[in-house]
């Protein structure tokens, strides 16, 4: 099977799909494409990631790249680690998906992710990759370093004035990722009582019933504990879901409205805009333009996002799935630093969670339903435009309506929103029968 690069990144099923030869191959064409003589590599806590970091950092050696292993760490640490040395950076990471998935995505020096444009490049060269033409003292160093998690935690802490949690209760759920040793830790240092779950990481228990995809062991926590709110993290810390005192859950479309209001205040929003994907609720972007911000939007992928902020100099992006980037502060996504902000916000303002989310912005019904297909169709939303366009009417103002391809699989996304859920649920079971009539 030949991998390619998906939204975030090449993922597959670690030694089955991901093997240890394809990552050897891939740091080698890496290495060729992103020309620079020096690497970091970070890591979650999966049992297979040392094996796929181990190819990895042979086939940048074997490229004459001096490749240093930060050991386990979260995904941002690694951007943070990019951006302040001037080097390229990869994580041994599946993100948010079971143990047995693994991947390996790439920061270029300066912290960012790589364009469509450089990955298109890095697949031709694993296509025609030939020998190594490096020997003897052109090959390499692969060394490891113990700073990475110390330095990236006193950035997080030296955002915020000392003291700034002081007398706020916060349960956080690091998923058994990669933030198991540095979340409570910062927490802590900024004055927070901390409740602590999923921090014991096992190699086979990452994400397993907890973290962002599962904000309901947080949620638990939060109410058995009495915490004032709860942040639930993923497997590689870029991304982060937040519970109320009362365990109501607050998704990254909430999360960001809040940011998106409070940063103006603070005259810290540029250009009164915020970026999200086509994803984020209609309820947000009805928020926002009661508030006189404009939204802009980006296909899927928080990439895209980041691509977005970059080229115009905007400060505050993310996605409905609690990737938030504060520009101002951050190269990518950073699921614990949002969260500090978050409760930053909360504490200051004396106000619970759920009263800030719930004036923030309505949710508005969602129904999202994937319908697997015969081939992919980049081109679905043309071809059901007609359709799209009836269902959009009888929705009007009050509803929207989004049909996609998978970037990565056989299947048709559909999502219909609307002001009721039955009106959602009715959309969306029209258009999925249309597809499966036409392409299943």
């Amino acid at each position: 099977m030949t991998l390619t690069f998906g939204t975030d990144g090449v993922r597959g099923v670690a030694n089955a799909e991901l093997t240890p030869e394809y990552v050897l191959a891939l740091g080698r064409a890496a290495a060729r494409v992103i020309g620079v003589r020096r690497f970091v590599i970070g890591r979650d806590t999966r049992r297979s990631g040392l094996l796929l970091e181990s190819a990895l950092s042979a086939g940048l050696a074997s490229e004459g790249v001096d490749v240093e292993s930060l050991g386990i760490v979260p995904t941002p640490a690694v951007a943070f680690i990019t951006a302040r040395d001037g080097v390229a950076g990869g994580v041994i990471t599946a993100s948010h998906n079971p143990f047995a998935d693994n991947g390996v995505k790439f920061f270029l020096p300066g912290g960012r992710k790589l364009t469509d444009d450089v990955e298109q490049r890095i697949e031709a060269e694993l296509a025609s990759l030939s020998a190594p033409s490096k020997s003897g003292a052109d090959v390499g160093t692969l060394t490891s370093r113990a700073d990475a998690l110390r330095a990236y935690a006193d950035h997080l802490v030296e955002q915020f004035e000392a003291g700034a949690l002081n007398g706020l209760h916060v349960a956080v759920d690091a998923a058994n990722g990669a933030a198991f040793a540095v979340a409570g830790d910062v927490l802590r240092r900024l004055g927070a009582t901390v409740t602590e779950i999923n921090v014991h990481p096992d190699g086979l228990n990452i994400n397993r019933a907890g973290g962002a995809t599962h904000p309901q062991a947080v949620a638990q926590a939060v109410v058995a504990c009495g915490a004032d709110l709860g942040l639930a993290l993923d497997g590689d810390a870029d991304r982060v879901i937040a519970v109320g005192h009362d365990g109501h859950v607050v998704d990254g479309d909430q999360l960001i409205a809040l940011l998106a209001v409070e940063l103006r205040r603070r005259d810290g929003l540029r250009d009164d805009t915020v970026v999200v994907t086509v994803m984020s609720n209609l309820g947000f972007h009805k928020a926002m333009s009661l508030q006189g911000i404009t939204v802009v939007t980006t296909p899927v992928g928080d990439r895209y996002v980041l691509e977005m902020l970059a080229a115009h100099g905007w400060s505050l992006g993310g996605e409905q799935s609690g990737h938030i980037i504060v520009s101002d502060m951050a190269t990518t996504g950073d699921g614990l630093l949002s969260g500090l902000l978050l409760a930053d916000f909360v504490n200051r303002t004396a106000t619970p969670l759920s009263e800030l989310a719930n004036a923030a912005m309505t949710v508005y019904p969602q129904v999202l339903l994937n319908i697997p297909v015969a081939e992919r169709h980049p081109d679905i939303a043309e071809l059901m435009s007609a359709d799209i366009a009836t269902v959009q009417a009888q929705l009007g103002t009050d509803g929207r309506v989004l049909v996609r391809p998978s970037g990565t699989e056989p299947l048709v996304r559909v999502m219909v929103e609307a002001d009721t859920a039955d009106r959602a649920r009715s959309g969306a079971d029209s258009l999925a029968a249309e597809v499966r009539r036409r392409f299943a």
